[in-house]
């Protein structure tokens, strides 16, 4: 590697930065999307089996009618929070247990990117970046509110 983070093999030629871009997004996604999306497809299966998700959609149910949707989704929700990735897994796995159908995952959808993956990312960067810890929360709180207001929007449209 040189000073500047390049490889001393750099390249102009526009189809090897290709080949290069993507085996590094294939490994990405073998070595961190795979992984969290297979991992939730299997808990949502467990809690199904088990009948948490369930329970969970009972007590849920009333504060996510107001979305538009199932209180299950809660699970989701709280999932993006951890994971992006993990997220779309256990929303598929709902879908194909017919808990969420296509406009709920439509409404889901924006919560999923708005979250992103906030308790990974705490603090990869806003410790790396000295943030005060007093202001986390107020930062977090700003992705949660946009993710309901998404949602909200989201459910109008469909209304």
């Amino acid at each position: 590697m040189s000073n500047n983070g390049q490889s001393k093999h750099t390249t102009n030629n526009p189809f090897d930065i290709f080949i290069i871009g993507a085996r590094k997004g294939f490994n990405i996604a073998v070595n961190n999307l795979v992984p969290n999306i297979l991992m939730a497809y299997a808990v949502s299966e467990v809690l199904r089996i088990l009948g948490v998700m369930k329970l969970v959609g009972e007590i849920f149910g009333p504060m996510m009618f107001i979305f538009g949707l199932p209180g299950e989704a809660v699970t989701v929700l709280l999932t993006a929070w951890l994971s992006s990735s993990a997220a779309v897994g256990l929303a598929a796995s709902m879908f194909n247990n017919g808990i969420l159908e296509p406009r709920h995952l439509t409404i889901l959808m924006p919560a999923f990117f708005l979250l992103g993956a906030q308790l990974q990312y705490m603090g990869r960067l806003l410790g790396v970046a000295d943030v005060p810890k007093r202001y986390w929360p107020l930062l977090m709180s700003a992705s949660l509110l946009n993710a309901l207001c998404a949602m909200l929007i989201m459910n109008w449209f469909f209304a």
